[in-house]
């Protein structure tokens, strides 16, 4: 079938594998690009199939020749029509890896239930014995909790006051304002509930548990801060309470695995075009003024060279890990430099729909968006008929 982005919002309906296999292909030759990283050899991503846990992943077997078992919830296709792309971005991944010659596969289902944590547990027991890196990567808006059986929902709200603040639709480039209401005390319990540590360190006690967590195993998990100008809705909204309860639950971890010289980072990353930020009010519009000026200044960064360097540069650069005065690993530096900020901020000031076109890279944020769902990657022949029923070779039943 010929495969065309097809729009719903702040949604692509559509997935295109060969864009996405080449995409997968372009962040691989990164990593190799970059040489070898005394890192992992037997790693659990969780929440591996797009964004960062897809650059993890491959980071870890393509920077370390790590064995990878990957855990995510993605579409398969069906006739006609299209899976979704963490399940192409998967499978290019795979068959790669198998191709060098590296252990991957991988499970598909719902990573907070009991039964596909089970499921992990006892391929990662049959398979690789124990694991010494564990990335938890999770970016889903609904968690039915496995003990009650409640679903909860997360919210973007802020919190105590409305926000009201400039945003932009980035298909049609229209800036205009956005209000949004404060949160009750109910959303922030079910933000908290989806987006905070309590998963996170389910994980890693049933790991544990099971002796499955090698000799000084490491566990990262993915948090963002960003500037002032997103701060009421994002970090010191209904999301950074969860984000501050991740934070908060790296310390009880870390305890947990004292016994085996372990550890328990959240890494702080930069602002990036993921299928999440883009449906967050204000985060486009930053995200493409940010882009502009990071790019000028030669230090913008995608998914994979954020992951890479945090493997190279901070988790197995040969000495202690750095961390910042909350004991966290902040990535996101490029992007806090007080000069860059500082030009964001102005640029914010002047932003309308007229100048936005040349004060940002509204462009460079729309095309990274489709290539997200494997379209407009340079490469690929989107005229040509393409076959959607991709299989993923390591998938495990």
């Amino acid at each position: 079938m010929i495969i065309e982005p097809r729009m719903r919002g702040f949604i692509c309906l559509t997935s295109h594998p060969d864009g996405c296999a080449q995409n997968v292909k372009n962040q691989i030759e990164y990593v190799k690009s970059k040489g070898e990283i005394n890192g992992p050899k037997k790693v659990l991503v969780i929440g591996a199939s797009t964004g960062f846990g897809l650059a993890s992943r491959i980071s870890a077997a393509f920077g370390s020749a790590a064995a990878t078992v990957g855990v995510f919830f993605e579409k398969a296709p069906a006739p006609g029509k299209t899976a979704s792309p963490g399940w192409y971005n998967t499978a290019a991944f795979e068959k790669e890896a198998h191709a060098a010659g590296l252990y991957a596969k991988s499970i598909n289902g719902d990573a907070f239930s009991k039964e596909i944590k089970a499921k992990t547990l006892a391929l990662i027991k049959a398979d690789l014995g124990q694991v010494d890196l564990v990335i938890y990567s999770l970016a889903s808006p609904v968690r039915k909790h496995p003990d009650t059986e409640i679903v909860h929902r997360s919210t973007l709200k802020p919190i105590g006051q409305t926000y009201t603040n400039k945003t932009v639709d980035f298909h049609t480039g229209n800036v205009t304002e956005v209000s949004i209401e404060p949160a009750t005390e109910e959303d922030i319990e079910n933000t908290v509930a989806v987006m905070g540590g309590e998963d996170w360190a389910m994980w890693i006690n049933d790991l544990k548990a099971e002796n499955l967590l090698a000799e000084g195993a490491t566990t990262v998990a993915y948090s963002y801060i960003g500037p002032a100008l997103t701060e009421p809705v994002y970090r010191k909204g209904t999301i950074g309470r969860a984000k501050d309860d991740l934070e908060a639950t790296a310390f009880n971890i870390s305890d947990t695995l004292k016994a085996i010289n372990g550890k328990a980072y959240v890494s702080v990353n930069k602002a990036l075009v993921t299928q999440a930020s883009s449906a967050i009010p204000v985060i486009p519009l930053y995200i493409s003024l940010l882009y502009k000026i990071m790019k000028e200044e030669g230090v913008h960064e995608g998914t994979i060279e954020q992951i890479q360097r945090l493997y190279a540069e901070r988790l197995y650069n040969g000495a202690a890990v750095p961390l910042d005065d909350k004991g966290r690993i902040r990535i996101d530096d490029w992007e806090m430099r007080d000069d860059i900020q500082a030009k964001v901020a102005k640029l914010w000031d002047e932003s309308t729909t007229e100048t936005l076109p040349g004060i940002g890279d509204l462009a460079g944020y729309r095309s990274d968006f489709l290539a997200l769902f494997g379209f407009e990657v340079d490469g690929v022949d989107y005229k040509k008929d393409t076959n959607e029923m991709v299989e993923i070779e390591g998938l495990v039943d």
